[in-house]
């Protein structure tokens, strides 16, 4: 696959492709950096970054609830008016968890996909051979959030849901130039969910986060309903995955 002809900004070069810009890297990808930015993304400080995202997003902020945003991330996370979120309820249909761009691959024994430009198997993003079989001949939604994107999440279905599955990881960029130096997906945090659907089967919902998003915060949920929100994601781009069974879905 050819990466998009894009022009990064100095610093993000500086980092990936210089031997002390590497080094860096190294520090800011601690887990301890992602805390950091973390706290700085909820504090009151950082509220001067939303006038200047919404207007380079072009952000329609009509459709959101109004309110004073207390910080970044209290923006970030900001949730739409009800007249606004709309969810297909016809259970013959599959709705997307999310506002994303997705990718749709088939699952084989032996099949890898992409994700980001980087290839993966089931077994190395769930880190469980077994659970990985249970999906052999099904097929693996990959639904990608952009900055400007909703950043809440939502089920595709009634059921009942497994204890969540946390997988620590070192959290790099998102930007397609890491690529040439770190394998992405491998080392993002990630957790997922084994869903209990009532027309999709046993479904396996992922989120996956970027740099210095240190927290994926899904709700404590047991059961739920088509369209209930499932979490949300703090602080940039990241991913949300589903995993189907054979002949669950067409």
């Amino acid at each position: 696959m050819v990466l998009e002809n894009i022009k990064y900004p100095k610093s993000v070069k500086f980092l990936y492709e210089t031997l002390i810009g590497r080094i860096i890297l190294k520090i800011l990808t601690r887990p301890f950096i992602s805390k950091i930015m973390g706290l700085f993304m909820d504090s009151s400080f950082s509220k001067f970054y939303i006038k200047k995202f919404i207007e380079k997003n072009n952000i329609d902020m009509s459709v959101y609830e109004e309110k004073e945003y207390k910080s970044y991330n209290d923006f970030f996370t900001r949730k739409m008016k009800e007249e606004f979120f709309t969810f297909r309820l016809d259970e013959s249909t599959l709705p997307s968890p999310c506002s994303s761009k997705v990718s749709v691959y088939k699952i084989n024994e032996n099949s890898v996909f992409e994700i980001k430009n980087s290839k993966y198997s089931v077994e190395t993003l769930l880190q469980s051979k077994s659970l990985a079989r249970k999906y052999e001949n099904g097929y693996i939604f990959i639904c990608r959030m952009t900055e400007d994107d909703y950043h809440r999440y939502s089920f595709i279905d009634d059921g009942e849901k497994d204890e969540d599955v946390f997988i620590k990881g070192v959290l790099h960029t998102v930007q397609p130039i890491a690529l040439n130096h770190y394998n992405i997906y491998k080392m993002n945090s990630r957790s997922y969910s084994l869903l209990h659907t009532k027309n999709f089967g046993d479904v396996i919902q992922m989120e996956v986060g970027a740099l210095m998003i240190g927290r994926i915060n899904n709700y404590n949920l047991k059961t739920f309903k088509r369209g209930d929100e499932k979490g949300m994601f703090e602080f940039g781009g990241s991913t949300v995955v589903l995993l189907f069974e054979e002949n669950k879905i067409t």
